[in-house]
């Protein structure tokens, strides 16, 4: 007998979680429930009260998943095919509840028989073992696994094929020179991509207040600016990653966001929770330093972005108007921060010219999604036909923006504010310029970027945006 053929008479066994998919469905699950109802948490704690199997169960009995949209190991994955093409037994066995393993199953075609938690018998670690024992004798199958959970499973294998493993398992395969598969651990790069760093230039506009009052040269003020900045910047950070897990299923089908770190599967939902947890301790301790009202604004954006990621985003209008009040949240935290007074001219202002930037995203979206007419686009209150009425919307809040702005430089207000009003009047198309530019351009297929973003980081818009800096600069002295 070949040594083809001796291995083909060795059933392999795959483990689900960590192994075969680069993530946890248990975790993914919790969210996706939460998602769909976040009164679920309150029933959570007593689920896991009565064991893991309880919880997975109560989970699956409430929720569906997209087996095709899972961030599976390729190369495991595809070895898995050749050996089952060669004749070769291949069982799934995982401590996942078995209708999603079924499911599984049914998606790739490749498993012969499937071993999954059923009832409250959670088939991890001790009772994998005995099951696949009982099933195929000790010592009668290979086994592919990754975590701590699969060590006893890794002793009763006639081989071990440890893929992608957590320190105990690299340990268990370093002693015992067992197969492996490793994958490429994080990178800064990972971490950055994860915090959404390009995000915090959004935060720039907390100095706006201190900017628009003439204090540009206060240390105290710009001290203050910068710790709100930190603070917000670290809260922005962890309610990203916290959108990320409640948007893992849309995200992957989306053709950029489905590279994200989660949804690829490159960072795992117990390490974004644990950054979650830094970044808050962050952002509201570095918040503690500044005014009561500051930690007021903050509050409220942490709660309004929560619920943005859990609803507010899937409701038509509603979505854009929200984004553009959290474009004003933070000038408000800048006000908050500094102590300076925001005035009815920068908040009406402020709501327009988001609004139009808001409404450029979606715009942007339902150009570039392949969907049929009459459907909405996943995740959004939009469907195809809406894109005129969105351009339309959008473009009036620009020139709204603009004429609140006009009408501002005509006001006692700025005849107060600057020796020189004159000066400043190119605000008004300077404004023109960059939110028609930026609608040019998206109707025209070149915007694939958050357009506040992009603004930033244009270089024509820059030159302009340094312009209307310069002119209000030499106009208040």
């Amino acid at each position: 007998m070949d040594a083809r053929s001796d291995r083909n008479a060795i059933p392999l066994a795959v483990d689900l979680d960590g192994t075969l998919i680069a993530t946890d469905l248990l975790w993914e699950g919790l969210f996706i429930l939460l998602k769909k109802n976040p009164l679920y948490i309150f029933l959570v704690p007593f689920w896991a009260a009565s064991g893991p199997a309880r919880l997975k169960q109560a989970i699956a009995q409430r929720i569906d998943i997209d087996p095709a949209s899972l961030p599976y190991r390729e190369p495991l994955l595809e070895r898995i095919r050749a050996e089952h093409a060669e004749g070769r037994r291949i069982v799934l066995a995982t401590g996942t509840p078995r209708k999603f393993a079924d499911a599984i199953a049914t998606h790739l075609g490749i498993f012969d028989r499937v071993l999954a938690t059923d009832g409250l018998d959670n088939l991890t670690s001790g009772k994998k073992r005995a099951s696949l024992i009982a099933a195929y004798g000790d010592g009668g199958f290979d086994y592919a696994g990754n975590s701590r959970h699969d060590l006893q499973v890794f002793d009763a294998a006639r081989a071990a094929i440890v893929v992608a493993p957590d320190r105990h398992a690299a340990r268990w395969q370093a002693t015992h020179g067992a197969e492996t598969m490793p994958v490429p651990k994080p990178t800064l790069r990972t971490i950055i991509k994860m915090l959404r760093v390009h995000q915090w230039l959004k935060n720039s506009l907390i100095a706006v207040p201190m900017v628009l009052s003439h204090e540009y040269f206060n240390s105290d003020m710009i001290w203050q600016c910068l710790l709100a900045f930190i603070s917000f910047s670290a809260v922005a950070s962890a309610i990203y990653i916290l959108n990320d897990f409640f948007d893992l299923a849309l995200d992957r089908k989306h053709v950029t966001k489905r590279n994200r770190p989660f949804a690829s599967g490159a960072l795992s939902i117990p390490f974004g929770l644990g950054s979650i947890v830094v970044l808050l301790a962050i952002g509201i301790g570095t918040g503690l330093l500044l005014p009561v009202e500051f930690l007021a604004v903050l509050g409220g954006y942490m709660v309004v972005t929560t619920a943005y990621s859990l609803s507010l985003k899937r409701m038509l209008l509603v979505d854009v108007l929200t984004l553009a009040g959290l474009y004003t949240i933070r000038v408000l935290a800048g006000a908050a921060a500094t102590g300076v007074d925001v005035s009815f001219w920068l908040l009406a202002f402020s709501i327009f010219f988001f609004l139009s930037l808001a409404l450029v995203k979606r715009f942007v979206e339902l150009r570039t999604t392949a969907i049929p007419p009459g459907e909405r686009i996943a995740g959004r209150g939009y469907r195809t036909e809406d894109q005129e009425i969105v351009a339309q919307a959008g473009m009036a809040s620009a020139f709204s923006s603009a004429l609140v702005l006009a009408l501002y430089m005509d006001s006692v207000s700025v005849r107060e504010l600057y020796p020189h009003p004159w000066l400043i009047w190119p605000l008004a198309p300077i404004v023109l310029y960059l939110t028609m530019r930026v609608w040019i351009l998206a109707r025209r297929d070149e915007m694939h970027d958050d357009p506040v973003v992009f603004i930033i980081r244009d270089w024509r818009s820059q030159i302009v945006v340094l312009i209307g800096a310069v002119l209000l600069v030499i106009g208040g002295w």
